[in-house]
């Protein structure tokens, strides 16, 4: 990925959203686009035109943590656009992200058997581990009993991405689709821009793309998220609709990798469905060495 390519586009796609009513502008007559122009994001982050002209061209490098500051102010970035412009900027100076490193392997590394115990001891819930690029690393028994459908059995590493914008099964599975896609890509896209030299981000974001006409358009859309916690609805094959409250947990041994439990409220429906499924799941356990790791599996 283009680092210069990624800021300026990423840069227009803000300037282009903020009306001059929502920057306090006066729009006048004779306006030709709808956002912001070059020269009112420069005054209201004071900055020179030439300057912000500058960074919108992607030449970032250098730029100071305040001058990039003004500018999320300016366009008004959330916390995780914010956080993504940090990111661009480290990028183009040659930072790594957080100790993170800059390039990794392009195969997934087998989860510790410690994790795999962390996993295995919550019992009530969905846990399970994935990558930053959305590959599902390990789950508990219930995680593989809920993502039965995401997992199959097709020698390969499950990712969540290809299930949700290749696989027709994940339209039923995700009775919310168009919200999921785009926080996938959201998430996706945020992760990119902290290590834009991961070889096998963009080969899966290439595969996607080639594939994927919705995917396409939402990656150009350079929407960036971050997951945190919330609510998701599901259509289990075998238990129905699930709402489940998720949290996300950063793994700090693995940077990058997070943990995600789902659970659902105490005395709901989904809480019954769920107990029904640990029941399913305890009767139709794979082989001790297929459930063991994920990653049995030959590379993603």
């Amino acid at each position: 990925m283009d680092n210069r390519a990624e800021v300026r586009e990423f840069l227009m796609t803000r300037r282009a959203r903020v009306t001059p009513d929502a920057a306090g502008i006066a729009a006048g007559s004779g306006r030709r686009v709808a956002g912001l122009r070059r020269g009112e994001v420069a005054v209201l982050a004071g900055v020179s035109v030439e300057y912000y002209a500058k960074l919108e061209r992607g030449a970032i490098a250098g730029a100071s943590a305040s001058v990039l500051d003004a500018i999320a102010r300016a366009l008004q970035l959330d916390d995780a656009e914010h956080a993504h412009l940090l990111d661009l900027a480290r990028a183009a100076d040659g930072i790594p992200t957080s100790g993170r490193p800059r390039r990794r392997a392009a195969r997934p590394a087998a989860a510790r058997p410690s994790l795999q115990w962390a996993l295995a001891s919550i019992t009530d819930g969905v846990a399970f581990v994935r990558d930053p690029r959305q590959n599902l690393l390990a789950v508990n028994e219930l995680g593989r009993a809920f993502y039965s459908p995401v997992i199959g059995d097709s020698g390969r590493v499950p990712n969540l991405a290809r299930f949700q914008f290749l696989d027709p099964a994940a339209r039923e599975f995700y009775p919310d689709w168009d919200r999921f896609a785009e926080m996938c890509v959201g998430v996706m896209r945020a992760e990119a821009g902290r290590d834009p030299h991961d070889p096998a981000m963009q080969e899966l974001v290439g595969e996607l793309s080639t594939r994927s006409e919705t995917f396409r358009r939402l990656w150009a859309a350079h929407d960036v998220r971050t997951h945190g916690a919330g609510t998701k609805r599901f259509h289990h094959p075998v238990v129905g609709e699930l709402i489940l409250a998720y949290e996300e947990l950063a793994l700090t041994a693995e940077p990058g990798n997070v943990m995600l439990i789902y659970t659902a409220e105490p005395g709901s429906p989904s809480a019954e469905r769920l107990r029904l499924l640990a029941s399913w799941a305890a009767t139709h356990r794979p082989d001790e060495a297929a459930s063991a790791d994920l990653l049995a599996a030959d590379g993603a």
